[in-house]
């Protein structure tokens, strides 16, 4: 019997998601697109007929939707037979998705933590403020939830548990770099929602280190950081989703995000932030009228999902892991790298997208074929206990088709290798090896 896919969204991770979901539809069976502006998803349902991704004749389908509508989302999901939904739409709706799927008992994946429109950079660890507390009516209900199955969260926290148990008896520090190498030609634009971007960059940052939270300013921490393929890159000390997932699910000390931002994009941020134009609290204009600031920032700025054609260069996120093997120290960089041109020719989405919707249409084949996948519980792929599940995790992701997953150990960034020769030490899954350099 086929699953349904009920995808939740309509920009550029959406778009990824929906034709990654048709190429296997053998598999998955219909497919269907919703949020609150439906042309948006009848243009992805076009996108997917045009460029002739159906694995085999099927159903894809566009709904009108307001995704906080919780009774609305539970119909739809009955109406269209979905026993998975994919929430790819603002983490906004991420918990009234949740609770439409437990209603229903649809499995249910996202990409990112749930964000309160009200509230900017909560106490950690964020997934306990909501997410985790519906673990016990998950299960109640036999509701399979996995959270964070994007790249970063999700990917990232595999190649964690890939490390602790492949390549180290003991890990002392985690770096997961997230460099973005690519050239869109515009003035400013955000590569996911700018509401969301924005949010993530206005507060205080915060990360796992010496085994507790530590607080600091958003760009007061910087390192330049040697990579493979996209180079020398400037990269600043970030809060994001996987450090809570991580910090509660793996014994190390230090784990730690960073992210690339360019001179340009960081003295526009500045002049925006200063101005208040960031703020998400609502204002009175002198005309009487109420706006908020960063909505109306966001409504000027390109659509994410417009920057895809003519996106150029590539990306590199991993995950650099410092500790112990056999008494003698060691670094392993496990790593990703994704081509914008490319990303766009086969689903029309620039290589961010790319990288954030392929493991999301993976974790919903692991799903519908793997029973271990397919039990009552709360799963986050960062929690190490379901290891084994972390590798078909990476495996699936292979097969979707998001590149090749490369480890090179030992790295030297003060001189990164171009090139690693050397021998191969295994191929698993979606790796497409390991090179000693």
């Amino acid at each position: 019997m086929k699953s349904n896919v009920l995808i939740i969204g309509a920009g550029g991770v959406a778009r990824v998601v929906a034709h990654k979901c048709a190429q296997h539809n053998r598999l998955l069976g219909g497919i269907h697109l919703a949020s609150r502006t439906v042309v948006k998803c009848r243009e992805i349902v076009d996108s997917v007929r045009e460029k002739g991704s159906m694995e085999v004749d099927g159903v894809i389908e566009a709904h009108a939707l307001d995704a906080m509508d919780v009774a609305a989302t539970s119909a739809l999901i009955r109406a269209t037979g979905s026993r998975i939904v994919i929430n790819v739409g603002a983490s906004f709706v991420n918990m009234s998705v949740l609770a439409a799927c437990i209603e229903t008992g649809a499995a249910y994946i996202d990409t990112a933590i749930h964000e309160d429109p009200l509230k900017i950079c909560e106490t950690p660890p964020w997934y306990g403020n909501y997410e985790w507390k519906r673990r016990e009516e998950c299960a109640r209900a036999g509701v399979t939830a996995i959270l964070g199955a994007g790249f970063d969260p999700g990917v990232v926290n595999a190649y964690a548990a890939l490390a602790r148990d492949e390549y180290f008896d003991r890990i002392d520090s985690i770096d997961i770099i997230d460099i973005n190498a690519g050239s869109h030609g515009r003035y400013f634009a955000t590569n996911f929602d700018p509401e969301i971007n924005f949010r993530e960059f206005t507060g205080q940052v915060w990360s796992w280190q010496r085994g507790q939270w530590t607080s600091n300013r958003m760009f007061e921490v910087k390192k330049v950081w040697d990579l493979p393929v996209v180079g020398a890159s400037a990269a600043y000390l970030t809060g994001h989703d996987e450090i809570h997932s991580l910090s509660r699910n793996l014994d190390a000390p230090d784990i730690r995000f960073w992210m690339g931002f360019g001179d340009h994009y960081i003295n526009v941020f500045t002049v925006l932030k200063n101005l208040g134009l960031l703020s998400e609290q609502p204002i009175t204009t002198a005309e009487g009228q109420k706006v908020v600031p960063l909505k109306v920032v966001k409504a000027v700025l390109p659509d994410p999902s417009s920057l895809a054609p003519g996106y150029a260069g590539k990306t590199c996120i991993g995950d650099l892991v410092k500790g112990v093997k056999c008494g003698e120290p060691r670094e392993v960089f496990i790593y990703n790298i994704s081509d914008h041109e490319a990303s766009f020719a086969e689903v029309g989405s620039q290589a961010i997208s790319y990288t954030a919707g392929v493991p999301a249409a993976a974790a919903a084949m692991l799903v519908r074929g793997l029973a271990e996948w397919s039990r009552t519980s709360l799963f986050v792929p960062a929690n190490i206990d379901f290891t084994a599940m972390c590798v078909g995790f990476l495996g699936a992701i292979g097969a979707v088709g998001a590149g090749s997953h490369l480890v090179r150990a030992p790295t030297r960034y003060t001189r990164a290798p171009r090139s690693a020769p050397g021998r191969c030490w295994r191929h698993w899954g979606g790796f497409a090896g390991a090179q000693e350099s």
